[in-house]
């Protein structure tokens, strides 16, 4: 399970603290249900390899990735585990308003060594954090995802949302709202999902 393919080739320290985090994840996981029961068997596909492969989706060196409503660190946490060895991003900062999670989070991020912070707030309380990279997963459909963008993110930033296979949908119910360019990475690991690198954020 540990040894499919990333979407790189990364150092072996790099991959024991990866497997030390799914560790963490599977202890921590029945307590505070970090990720859906049904995917907990496969935390290596699902969720570490589906995390990685939106890396290298924007041109580095980049210097601050934030990653929105971060729960089970998916990507944020891998993000961070994966810039420590490539030194980009420089710093990551993980917002998410559960403090169960958050304590998880700040776990990881400690027995890791991972480049990252967290902030325990709401996404619409903190103050705009001009990220360089903005990347959300699982946490709200992309006309919401771009209202956190236009707050969240730097004018020549670029947010990655993974999207489901409904993600042609959710393009067509943001352009009603929001003015914005979209480039579609399709997904390297599922048939259908895709991640959305969308870039130009500026309300209609």
């Amino acid at each position: 399970m540990r040894r499919a393919a990333l979407p790189f080739d990364v150092s072996r320290e790099t991959l024991d603290k990866l497997e030390h985090f799914a560790d963490l994840l599977l202890k921590w996981n029945p307590r505070i249900n970090l990720v859906s029961r049904s995917t907990v068997d496969d935390v290596w596909g699902r969720h570490i390899l589906d995390s990685a492969q939106i890396h290298d989706l924007v041109p580095h060196p980049v210097g601050h990735w934030v990653d929105l409503g971060a729960g089970g660190g998916f990507p944020g946490l891998v993000i961070a585990i994966l810039g420590a060895e490539r030194e980009s991003p420089g710093k990551v900062t993980l917002v998410e308003s559960d403090v169960r999670k958050c304590a998880f989070l700040r776990t990881v991020i400690r027995e890791t060594a991972a480049p990252a912070q967290v902030i325990t707030d709401r996404i619409e309380n903190i103050p705009p954090l001009q990220a360089d990279v903005l990347s959300a997963r699982a946490l709200a459909d992309l006309p919401k995802l771009l209202e956190f963008t236009d707050r969240h993110l730097a004018s020549t930033g670029t947010g990655l949302f993974p999207k489901g296979a409904s993600w042609k949908k959710e393009l067509g119910d943001a352009r009603s709202q929001w003015n914005f360019e979209a480039r579609v990475a399709k997904s390297k690991t599922e048939d259908g999902p895709a991640i959305l690198a969308i870039t130009g954020v500026s309300r209609v």
